[in-house]
């Protein structure tokens, strides 16, 4: 075969062009001249030596094993079955516990009762605390005047 022709399958290989058929030229040739090659074609030679020793190759294969199935007994796993029926048991005495929690806290209100039996006092006892409450949100309104007044001297300056 010519060897410029098959520096142009070569080419074509090395670009990833060549068809099946030319690939198979192309070993064949390399399988059969292995002496006096040019030296560009010798480069590939051994490539292709290998790709053909290791088609020849068989692939030993397995021996199959058939191992054979244990069956199991739902009993043996009862460590699962008794893991399950713990949180089980679990989950049901914290909503229990939620729930008994629950009823202290609604009977707590319908059983409280005032705390003043004469209603006058009670009267009287509300009336210090919303004063208290007042004198308190009047100071919060005096502090708020001053920053109302610092923020129109800060507007005045700025025009």
């Amino acid at each position: 075969m010519d060897y410029n022709k098959i520096r142009a399958l070569l080419e074509k290989y090395w670009e990833g062009e060549s068809s099946l058929e030319e690939e198979q030229m192309l070993r064949h040739f390399f399988v059969t001249h292995t002496q006096a090659l040019p030296e560009d074609l010798r480069e590939a030679a051994p490539m292709f030596q290998y790709f053909r020793l290791e088609q020849e190759k068989e692939i030993p294969q397995p021996a199959a094993r058939i191992v054979p199935l244990r069956k199991s007994k739902p009993w043996q796993h009862w460590m699962k079955y008794a893991a399950v029926l713990l949180i089980m048991a679990g989950v049901g005495y914290s909503v229990q516990q939620f729930r008994q929690k629950q009823h202290e806290l609604i009977a707590a209100d319908w059983t409280q009762q005032d705390t003043f039996d004469d209603p006058e006092k009670a009267y009287a006892e509300t009336q210090k605390a919303l004063q208290l409450l007042s004198r308190n949100l009047n100071k919060g309104t005096e502090q708020m005047e001053k920053l109302s007044y610092f923020n129109d001297a800060t507007q005045k300056i700025k025009n």
